[in-house]
């Protein structure tokens, strides 16, 4: 019934750009905090960006700030990450998670899958493959 799912990925060359989304059904996102999140093999699931339900305001991860960016079309029940100048490093699994709590907090905590040793957010989506190469 609740379910994210992720599209948008692909195959690109370094320099490149994507555009990753994020659409809910079961639920409506205008007043869910939503990050996207990538996981690279071997390494640990990273917070790339989110999108306050509070005031609308937008956190990066440094290793993409300036270079992506997180928007809403509410119209669309949808998050989107546009991703331009792509790098090999950029490559990754990307997740968005939605979290429809109360919590008021900024990037400390919803850069992070968990804090104080509970899920900071409520609903995840499956995963969508990018991966840049030349």
């Amino acid at each position: 019934q609740v379910q994210l799912v992720e599209s948008g990925g692909g195959l690109v060359q370094p320099g490149g750009s994507l555009r990753l989304s994020c659409t809910a059904s079961g639920f409506t996102l205008d007043r869910y905090t939503v990050g996207w999140f990538r996981q690279a093999p071997g390494k640990e699931r990273e917070g790339v960006s989110y999108i306050d339900s509070h005031d609308g305001s937008t956190h990066y991860a440094d290793s993409v700030k300036g270079r992506f960016t997180i928007s809403r079309d509410n119209a669309k029940n949808t998050v989107y990450l546009q991703m331009n100048s792509l790098k090999p490093e950029d490559t990754a699994v990307y997740y968005c998670a939605a979290q429809g709590g109360t919590v008021v907090a900024g990037p400390w905590f919803f850069l992070k899958t968990s804090y104080g040793g509970k899920d900071v957010y409520d609903h995840w989506g499956q995963g969508t493959q990018v991966t840049v190469s030349s």
